[in-house]
């Protein structure tokens, strides 16, 4: 052995210089510490792999055989330094941390063959799963798997984009089959932290029945193709979600199927169509709370449930919401197909509220800088407000609404005003414009308005507030803007046993309530301002005179 403190000779130390550079090169087994005691500690340096970070050489099996052998040591961290390392598909596996450095990225590749499907994960066949089970890094049935930052994950997504309809993408690589930024399928003990994902070809976080998941301190900008959502979950539970930034071009954070017991708080979100989407399974136990919503020219929460549908326990609060278009929808439908066979449980939609919400609402979506393809805006998207949907022989239940204040864009028309709303219960724009710039509500039982404000920045044709085949409805405090041009501030089509207590009309009006309809009964208007309306009521369409009592 040689004496540590012995002067090394020139010969000597160019031998240890070649002896380390052979043990560094392509493909290296392992790290050099191999002690048995640093088992699920060690770092492996995807360089000691064969990695260059120049931005041209493809990287994907020197990430792959550091994932590897990070994974038969029991783990440990997955080290991206500086520099631009250029990918394909790569999966991640149980007691892995991946890592990348503030000046590393991961680039996804232009070329489309550098991608392969998880096979594991179900193509088609299951309606909640949906399509695509491509990722640049995914993960199927791992453990205590971590993507942290921070450095940067850029998916290329724009190469994955057809210039013209009927041209292939220049990857070669389109539809359904272009790789997520992360896949995640039934995982457990899953966090991104701290990390950019910018251009993914799809959605940037697709994570499918998957429990016990950490999001924090991550920004995604995904903005260069269709259907670029940001967080795209699938019948996941114990998700929490904190202190994150989403600009996307679809889906801002799609909760679909059986979503359970999920909290997401302190984020911020921009989309060209929906932040918060529900659609199907059996979601429930879900909070959203003190989030900004902005520039978001479709419905910033959305919810659209079918037959089969089970939803229960969703609580919005203290949210802002800055220049968007129709805040809230929630539709059902419970009728079946005669195709379906025989019924099921019938679907359910109960227990929702909304509290502490700023909305500064837009009549008209528009353009984004940062989007290179044109945004089309179909007529439904227009002047919508809050909506609450089902059809006949479905009834959403015990919806509260507390602490709201909303300005819309206004520019309601006298037809859009009379307008009847469709038998569909569908995405919000296959409705069309709804009668009211403030809340349109058919076939809710158990509504709860409590301090709600509605107020126009422009003139607008249509009321206030539209009850359709409502039953079972408390307004307290409402304080909404009339308009002498308008036939009523409120209006009441065949709803029974509503309590409207120390309302405000804001502005001139012709009529605060218009009540409409045989089966209109059990109203009562008691105290509050309604002195800016010139009559208080007014009745159509065979209501009588005796379903309002008027007092105070």
């Amino acid at each position: 052995m040689t004496d540590p403190q012995e002067p090394v000779s020139r010969r000597s130390l160019v031998k240890r210089v070649s002896t380390a550079a052979l043990t560094s090169g392509l493909m290296a087994a392992a790290p050099a510490d191999t002690s048995p005691s640093t088992l699920g500690t060690r770092t492996y340096n995807i360089t000691d792999f064969g990695a260059k970070g120049d931005g041209r050489t493809l990287a994907t099996q020197a990430l792959q055989a550091a994932i590897d052998a990070c994974h038969k040591d029991q783990g440990g961290t997955v080290l991206v330094p500086a520099g631009v390392f250029v990918i394909g598909t790569v999966e991640l596996k149980s007691n892995v941390t991946l890592h990348i450095a503030a000046q590393g990225k991961l680039l996804g590749s232009a070329d489309g063959k550098q991608y392969h499907a998880a096979d594991a994960i179900p193509l088609r066949g299951d309606s909640t799963l949906g399509d695509g089970n491509v990722g640049l890094i995914f993960a199927v049935n791992a453990e205590n798997v971590t993507v942290e930052g921070p450095g940067t994950i850029d998916g290329q997504g724009a190469q994955f984009r057809s210039p013209t309809r009927g041209v292939p993408p220049p990857s070669g690589r389109g539809g359904a089959d272009r790789p997520y930024h992360l896949l995640f399928h039934r995982c457990r003990n899953l966090r991104i932290r701290d990390i950019d994902l910018v251009a993914s070809a799809f959605h940037s976080v697709r994570i499918i029945q998957t429990s016990y998941v950490w999001i924090d301190g991550i920004h995604i900008h995904n903005r260069v193709n269709g259907n670029n959502d940001g967080f795209h979950f699938i019948s996941s539970e114990y998700v929490h979600i904190t202190n994150c930034d989403v600009q996307a071009q679809d889906d801002a954070c799609a909760l679909f199927g059986s979503c359970r017991f999920v909290t997401v708080t302190n984020c911020t979100f921009s989309t060209r169509w929906s932040v918060f989407r529900f659609g199907g399974g059996h979601p429930e136990n879900v909070t959203v709370s003190n989030c900004i919503i902005h520039e978001t020219f479709g419905c910033p929460i959305k919810m659209h449930f079918g037959p089969d549908s089970r939803v229960q326990n969703l609580v919005f609060s203290d949210l802002v919401m800055h220049d968007v278009t129709g805040p809230i929808t929630i539709s059902l439908n419970t009728r079946r197909s005669p195709e379906s066979g025989e019924p099921g449980q019938k679907g359910f939609v109960r227990n929702i509220s909304f509290r502490g919400v700023r909305a500064s609402v837009v009549s008209e979506g528009r353009e984004f800088a940062d989007i290179a393809f044109k945004q089309n805006y179909r007529p439904g998207e227009t002047r919508q407000c809050i909506v609450l949907n089902a059809l006949d022989g479905s009834a959403i239940e015990d919806v509260a609404f507390e602490d709201v204040r909303i300005t819309y864009g206004g520019g309601g028309t006298d037809e859009e005003a009379r307008r009847e709303i469709p038998q569909v219960a569908g995405e919000y724009f296959e409705i069309g414009t709804p009668p009211a710039y403030g809340l349109y509500a058919r076939n809710v039982r158990g509504l709860s308005m409590r301090n709600v404000r509605f107020e126009v920045a422009q003139p607008d044709r249509r009321p206030a507030v539209v009850l359709d085949h409502v039953a079972d409805a408390s307004i307290h405090g409402l304080d909404a803007q009339g308009n002498p041009e308008a036939k009523s501030t409120l209006r009441f089509v065949q709803t029974q046993d509503v309590l409207v207590s120390s309302p405000r009309v804001l502005a001139p009006a012709a009529v605060f309530l218009q009540v409409e309809g045989a089966a209109t009964k059990g109203v009562t208007v008691d105290g509050g301002d309604l002195s800016k309306a010139a009559r208080p009521l007014a009745f159509e369409a065979g209501a009588a005179k005796e379903s309002v009592k008027l007092r105070g």
